[in-house]
């Protein structure tokens, strides 16, 4: 089978399970960053920040990523949208985002919280799903990013440069 079709079946997902964690992280973060705005019940400053961060983070990801996989299903192989370049560059600032987002939830919590031994944070299970998720999205975007920078690799190889298709 060759690469065109893996892509062709795998964009959408990759994308679409990218979109899916994305909006799952999405509502976590609105609903803690919610309950933070409403009852100011935030253990600090950093909590809150960080996890305003991740509502930032997701609603990044899922706008993009529906942006990218409307584009992709429109015009795989022709368009400077879809290009190698233009998921590189998609795919590069999402995963800064979510590298930062992620390391900024985890050093947070010291790594996860055990929800039974412990009285700081007020939403225990709510933050150790968040920085779950967030791992989660990290390890999608870092898989994505790989294969295109697999496909761009073959594309400049095969003489269309970063512009080319990623089929």
């Amino acid at each position: 089978m060759a690469w065109h079709t893996h892509v062709r079946r795998g964009h959408p997902i990759t994308f679409g399970l990218i979109i899916l964690f994305g909006i799952i992280e999405l509502a976590l973060s609105a609903w803690l960053t919610s309950k933070f705005n409403q009852l100011h019940n935030e253990r600090s400053m950093t909590e809150r920040d960080r996890v305003r961060f991740t509502l930032f983070a997701s609603t990044w990801t899922v706008v993009f990523s529906i942006l990218m996989s409307i584009l992709f299903f429109h015009s795989s192989d022709g368009s400077a949208l879809t290009s190698v370049l233009a998921h590189i560059i998609f795919l590069a600032l999402t995963w800064l985002i979510w590298t930062a987002s992620a390391a900024a939830v985890t050093e947070m919590l010291g790594g996860g919280l055990n929800c039974k031994h412990q009285d700081l944070f007020v939403y225990c299970s709510q933050l150790n799903a968040l920085e779950a998720f967030a791992w989660l999205e990290w390890i999608l975007v870092t898989f994505a990013l790989v294969v295109v920078l697999v496909r761009g690799i073959s594309a400049a190889r095969r003489g269309d440069g970063y512009r080319g298709s990623l089929v």
